[in-house]
């Protein structure tokens, strides 16, 4: 088992003091308080409201939307206050073969039994699909989660995909150039040929649109198969040689730089323990 550091922008006190001085006038539903806040996800916040475990100021709540005045009311989940967690960001190198949920109903295993078990709740940033491999990001920062996954942001997301023809400088060019699918105009920002063969070509393919399982459905619009399909970059943020299964901290540099990729103000993060892998 390696050792990494979880990333965090300052520690739970300062968090705690920015939230009582930039928000303490905004009322946000209580499950999305408590995504906010790093407790858990918006979904999961809404099951356990829902359950009546959720207390807003001393008085049971039922309803998710029910407003709160984050750095002024007091949230308490089976009876234990809830505090801001200090923000983590955390790298992972998924393998094929693993959902990215927090819980399978067909009982598959998750990206989840691949972290350390101390770890705070965090996030996925978007999804890669079970049979997509290669560099995840996870975050209790619900907010920046968020615009790093909205499409609009358009950030470079770069993958080495193995595609079944042996042609790859047609593929690329037609991937660049577009593909209607659905009728939707589907296009790769760029894609070149890494290397070929007689029957599969590996193609680095970048995407910045935000289809769901573009290079996929744009393969099979064009009669050809996805063999492997491996994210190696999400902006400057490289998986690098980091082992399947694995996962690291965010670094401060990585997180400024994929900040500016968004146009995102970020502050110098501080490093917390996190253990890597199983």
């Amino acid at each position: 088992m390696q050792i990494g550091e979880a990333t965090g922008i300052g520690d739970a006190g300062e968090r705690a003091e920015t939230m009582n001085r930039d928000a303490e006038s905004r009322k946000v539903g209580l499950a999305r308080a408590l995504s906010k806040l790093g407790f858990c996800s918006r979904s999961q916040a809404a099951k356990l409201i829902r359950a009546g475990r959720v207390r807003l100021n001393g008085v049971k709540r039922l309803d998710p939307e029910s407003p709160v005045r984050l750095g002024r009311d007091r949230i308490e989940v089976d009876g234990a206050q809830v505090a801001a967690e200090a923000r983590i960001y955390v790298i992972l190198n998924k393998p094929r073969g693993i959902v990215t949920t927090a819980a399978d109903e067909k009982s598959r295993e998750t990206v989840y039994s691949l972290l350390d078990k101390n770890l705070p709740w965090v996030g996925p940033v978007g999804r890669l699909d079970k049979a997509s491999e290669g560099l995840l990001l996870l975050t209790n920062d619900s907010e920046w989660a968020a615009r790093i996954g909205d499409p609009k942001s358009h950030v470079d997301k770069t993958y080495h995909v193995q595609i079944s023809t042996a042609d790859g400088e047609t593929f690329a060019e037609k991937m660049t150039a577009g593909v209607v699918v659905d009728g939707e105009l589907f296009r790769a920002k760029s894609a070149r040929v890494l290397r070929g063969g007689e029957k599969n070509v590996w193609l680095e393919i970048v995407l910045d649109q935000g289809k769901n399982r573009q290079i996929r459905r744009m393969a099979e619009a064009l009669g050809a198969e996805v063999r492997r399909l491996v994210r190696v970059a999400i902006g400057p943020v490289l998986l690098g040689d980091l082992a399947k299964g694995q996962s690291r901290a965010l670094t401060a540099q990585e997180k400024k730089l994929l900040d500016r990729a968004v146009n995102l103000r970020g502050s110098e993060p501080k490093a917390q323990p996190l253990r890597n892998g199983r």
